[in-house]
């Protein structure tokens, strides 16, 4: 055993000098950083097709909102329902991907900052794009089948106040057509499921990032969860206050986009109440494929692994050292520490 010891100590010195003369790689490897540098270029790569079906969803939704919708029969005596006052719209349309979109990804990249994880970055932005486009087109894909006139039909309909009906019933509408078109389309809400798909996959985000769920009871921590769903719980209501939308057409769409967020969101990220709830699965894959490489590579095994990763995190020190996003600096440990700094 004391032979095996003073062999180990005496190849050390070599592995420092390979640490120390290593520099980048040292960082993005060694230490668990996955950078857009290192890691970006094939990340992207294996992810093509994906990005490729994205580019579809995009071109879907264009001829959704393009086409015309079904023209449902609308009678005098639904009427009732349908005489609010039309109004602008509190929250435009071209608002809606700014505070679903660009907000999260501009999170994404905040966290990117602190702690170098391209496969969070990648996976964060990849995962939000389709929870918004895959709501996007369920969204008006509904729209265009169901037809519901929106609560200030009347106005789109009659501009004048003057109605006109055929010898079945139904409108004769003598508005401009693409207001009239766009009448036809309360349900589902657009802003609703928007909001509610991006907002809701940035909630789940910020959920595993902070560990809402450590069993701490930091109950504080579910006001940066609930600020998200506040803002596009505020942005739905907008649009029946503005007579836009009915309050069913809100609540469906809310409830489609957290569906869609949900999916999207643990495509790529554990649970949030997972103990790895903080990091994307393909990281800690990362992670296991560099040790085991590391052990292949130098068959001294666990002994010398051990003393030598415990020296660079020494001399480097920890890639995640905030106490937000790493669980060890507030004195917990997952096991996939173990495998990182090779103690399994």
């Amino acid at each position: 055993m004391a032979w095996v010891w003073s062999r180990v100590g005496s190849l050390l010195p070599f592995h420092y000098l390979h640490v120390i003369f290593q520099k980048g790689r040292m960082n993005e490897v060694e230490l668990g950083r996955h950078t857009i540098k290192s890691h970006g270029a094939a990340l992207a790569k294996n992810h093509m097709h994906d990005w490729l079906i994205l580019l579809l969803l995009i071109v879907i939704e264009i001829l959704l909102f393009i086409i015309h919708p079904f023209y449902r029969f609308v009678g005098k005596e639904m009427m009732t329902d349908l005489k609010y006052p039309m109004k602008r719209s509190t929250v435009p349309l071209w608002a809606v991907p700014v505070y679903a979109v660009l907000l999260p990804i501009f999170v994404f990249l905040l966290v990117y900052m602190r702690r170098r994880d391209v496969y969070d970055l990648h996976h964060g932005i990849l995962g939000l794009l389709y929870s918004v486009l895959i709501t996007g087109v369920m969204t008006d894909a509904i729209k265009d089948a169901t037809g519901r006139p929106r609560p200030d039909f009347f106005w789109r309909c009659f501009p004048n106040g003057t109605e006109i009906y055929d010898n079945l019933g139904n409108v004769v509408c003598h508005g401009n057509e693409l207001i009239i078109r766009e009448g036809y389309k309360s349900f589902p809400s657009g802003h609703a499921s928007w909001s509610f798909a991006g907002l809701g996959f940035l909630s789940l985000y910020l959920c595993g990032k902070i560990r809402a769920f450590d069993r701490k009871g930091h109950i504080a921590k579910l006001c940066i969860i609930f600020l998200p769903l506040l803002l596009a719980s505020l942005v739905a209501i907008s649009r029946v206050d503005d007579y836009w939308h009915h309050w069913q057409d809100v609540f469906a769409a809310g409830f489609l986009g957290l569906i869609v967020a949900t999916f999207c969101y643990h495509q790529f990220f554990p649970p949030p109440y997972d103990d790895e709830g903080w990091g994307p699965y393909a990281y800690f894959r990362a992670l296991e494929d560099m040790h085991s490489n590391s052990n292949s590579a130098h068959p001294l095994n666990g002994i010398s692994a051990q003393a030598m990763d415990a020296h660079a995190m020494n001399l480097q020190g920890r890639p995640y050292e905030s106490p937000v996003f790493l669980p060890e600096a507030r004195g917990e440990r997952s096991p996939f520490d173990d495998v990182e700094f090779g103690r399994r």
